[in-house]
């Protein structure tokens, strides 16, 4: 494929702030990047059930795509002989991937955890594992011939030993691996392969941890830059760094001092914490906020599942965010409704019902003639879809919904970053 040499190095420029919350500017080799941001989750290089024409009017300032589900399926080596994925998802704007490290260790343990219980019941059922069901959440079917799917992910200084969610399969992520594989895919930004943490660990554990991760961090900088920080496509790289140390906030600022200490381009809040416990999160971003780099982007993530976390990590001084919540929750029938208040100390976010989620299912609708929100600029509010309509939809399972909603729920959550950013820069 022809080299791909557009824009320059990547860059970060502090623009404006208010208390803790920042306004920032990132250049890519694909373009700018505004912060706040809330990117895109597309974790099979696609965002469910948006193409990349909607992904232009609903306008994301970045989409993430994830390296461990693209290596597994369709492979990077296939997607960087097709261009990388810009072209191959054709989207021009800034692009992320993420480490693989949430994956490996989540989805490995959760293929071995399901496929022991499933030969557990098929025993208790006097059930052969010849005719035991396929597991709901792997669609991989435990037999004689894929026993190693029984093993858990093994850490090793090395890297980490997992088995494929799809069948079983076993391989090996190293840091460098994991730098390789985004280089091969082109993502205008990648991250350091790390150790993730959960909540519970012991701290002589979380600490051999943290230290490790270091290590690793070290590996893949040097993987970096012995490509020149280039992807195969030609055009420069930006490598964040992940800090992890649970809910050790010792632990954290040592890993905070770790990785903030090394050449990174941004850095990143990684764990479990991250994202699903908001009280959590927070306190572990006041706990490293002071150690990290003025000058540097700070990306929460995994983070974005209500329209409130977002607000409440802009202030604790956090400028990128990605979930892939916005999406889930509509093909549930959840639809976010509300608007930013800026009136209130702290800022929040002014809607009726709980969470800021409208269930569209509930029989209230079946008869509404308004749209999602009155003065929601997304196409499906804009283009007069009622709530009578998506009411059917839902109810009907009709694959238009999922369109129609994923586009409202995605602009609501990007719309709050471009209000956040405003608000943030007119003080």
């Amino acid at each position: 494929m022809p080299k791909d040499n557009i824009g320059s190095k990547f860059s970060y420029r502090l623009t404006n702030q208010h208390q803790h919350a920042r306004a920032g500017e990132l250049q890519t080799a694909h373009g700018k990047a505004l912060t706040p941001m809330f990117m895109t989750v597309g974790t099979l290089a696609t965002v469910k059930s948006l193409d990349s024409a909607d992904l232009d009017a609903i306008k994301p300032q970045m989409v993430l795509a994830n390296t461990y589900h693209l290596y597994l399926r369709p492979g990077h080596e296939l997607i960087a002989k097709l261009g990388g994925l810009h072209q191959f998802m054709k989207y021009s704007g800034p692009m992320l991937t993420d480490s693989g490290g949430f994956q490996v260790f989540s989805l490995g343990d959760q293929l071995a955890q399901n496929s022991a219980n499933n030969k557990s019941n098929n025993s208790a059922n006097n059930k052969s594992s010849d005719n035991s069901s396929t597991n709901p959440n792997t669609n991989f079917k435990p037999n004689s011939n894929n026993q190693k799917s029984l093993k858990r992910t093994e850490i090793s200084e090395e890297g980490v030993a997992f088995f494929s969610h799809l069948d079983g399969s076993r391989h090996v992520f190293a840091p460098e691996k994991s730098i390789q594989i985004q280089q091969a895919l082109g993502a205008d930004i990648i991250m350091s392969f790390d150790e993730c943490l959960p909540d519970e660990v012991a701290p002589d554990r979380a600490l051999a941890s943290i230290d490790r991760t270091h290590r690793w961090a070290q590996r893949g900088l040097a993987q970096w830059e012995s490509q020149n920080r280039l992807s195969q496509q030609g055009h420069y790289q930006a490598l964040f760094g992940i800090i992890q140390g649970a809910m050790h906030p010792e632990l954290r600022q040592k890993a905070a001092a770790q990785i903030a200490d090394l050449p990174f381009d941004g850095l990143a809040l990684g764990g479990e914490t991250i994202g699903y416990n908001m009280t959590g999160t927070v306190q572990v971003m006041d706990w490293v906020r002071d150690l990290l780099p003025e000058q540097k982007p700070r990306y929460a993530m995994g983070l974005g599942r209500d329209p409130q976390n977002l607000i409440d990590a802009v202030l604790a001084g956090y400028d990128m965010f990605d979930c892939v919540a916005p999406t889930r929750l509509a093909r549930n029938g959840t639809l976010y409704y509300g608007e930013l208040d800026t009136s209130t100390d702290p800022w929040s976010w002014r809607t009726p019902y709980n969470k800021g989620r409208l269930q569209i299912g509930n029989a209230q609708f079946k008869t509404d003639a308004g749209p999602i929100q009155a003065g929601c600029d997304c196409y499906t509010c804009q283009q007069g879809y009622t709530r009578a309509y998506l009411n059917h939809l839902f109810k009907s399972d009709e694959l238009t919904y999922y369109r129609l909603a994923s586009i409202h729920n995605v602009r609501t959550m990007v719309r709050l970053t471009e209000q956040l950013r405003q608000a943030i820069i007119d003080n």
